[in-house]
């Protein structure tokens, strides 16, 4: 085994970032998002502060609206001309970053990667590493030139709800929920309103916060090797990863691609859909 990454190119170091700022196709985004039970405001803070160039990724605007559920997944026309607006475009080199550090950027990454983007990263330890070590950062509020971008759902990278109930009798992947064990046993309240605690029949829990260091960077490769098998999971078989909302499965969807695993898939519903009163199995 090895500590480097089968794929390093899914994350970038600070150091990179400030060395290409000015390179003419790279193009960053700030992803944060924050928690409605958090009361804070990611653009009200992207707008006082955010790396210079940075255009924000709304991830509660740049989502399917005809749905009672936070942040789904949007229809490739809308996810298109929303970051057309952005002025990211084919051929464009993508990094993301999050104000927490690494929660809400790795499901921008997937985002992209679902809807076709090539080369998108996301900025190991986000803006809080960024400005621990006195980086530039601004306010001003950039104005892209808008830019052709072409998207076509990847759905082998996505799961429904109808997915989820097959795949309880088929096991054919293995479920891994990222939310803190608390939630995940039943033990704690679940943070969306209205939803019943426990989780899916036969899934597993690694909260995402397991694969970081404290300060929000990834551990190396043979440590999340190891964090993933002590969670149950086999790494030479699927793996589906989910959360609250979509958000932080995202985050265990990187690690194992950082990893070299090549089927995973995010349950775009998560518990936010599944935790509904109604026909859904729940397990404490």
């Amino acid at each position: 085994m090895t500590n480097s990454f089968a794929n390093p190119q899914y994350l970038v170091s600070t150091d990179w970032l400030q060395a290409n700022l000015n390179q003419p196709d790279l193009r960053v985004v700030d992803a944060t998002y924050y928690l409605p039970m958090q009361n804070r405001n990611a653009r009200a803070e992207y707008d006082e502060r955010h790396i210079p160039g940075a255009v924000f990724f709304d991830i509660d605007d740049i989502a399917d609206k005809n749905v009672d559920l936070p942040h789904m997944l949007p229809a490739p026309e809308k996810f298109a001309s929303r970051v057309r607006r952005l002025g990211i475009g084919d051929g464009n080199r993508i990094v993301v970053y999050d104000g927490t550090g690494m929660m809400s950027a790795a499901r921008v990454w997937w985002m992209f990667r679902i809807f076709g983007a090539k080369e998108v990263s996301v900025l190991d330890g986000g803006l809080p590493k960024w400005l621990s070590e006195g980086r530039p950062v601004d306010d001003l509020l950039p104005n892209p030139r808008e830019r052709h971008f072409s998207a076509r759902l990847d759905n082998t990278q996505v799961r429904s709800k109808a997915q989820m109930l097959a795949n309880i009798g088929s096991r054919r992947e293995q479920a891994l929920d990222a939310r803190a064990s608390g939630r995940f046993n039943a033990a704690e309240p679940e943070l969306w309103p209205g939803r019943r605690s426990g989780h899916i029949p036969g899934a597993r829990n690694l909260p995402y916060t397991q694969l970081l260091k404290p300060d929000q960077t990834f551990h190396d490769a043979d440590t999340l090797k190891a964090r993933f098998t002590a969670a149950g999971i086999d790494l030479r078989k699927p793996v589906v990863t989910s959360c609250g909302s979509g958000i932080t499965a995202c985050v265990l969807a990187l690690g194992l691609s950082l990893i070299g695993h090549r089927d995973v898939a995010v349950y775009d519903g998560s518990w936010a859909e599944w935790g509904l009163p109604g026909e859904t199995p729940v397990e404490p």
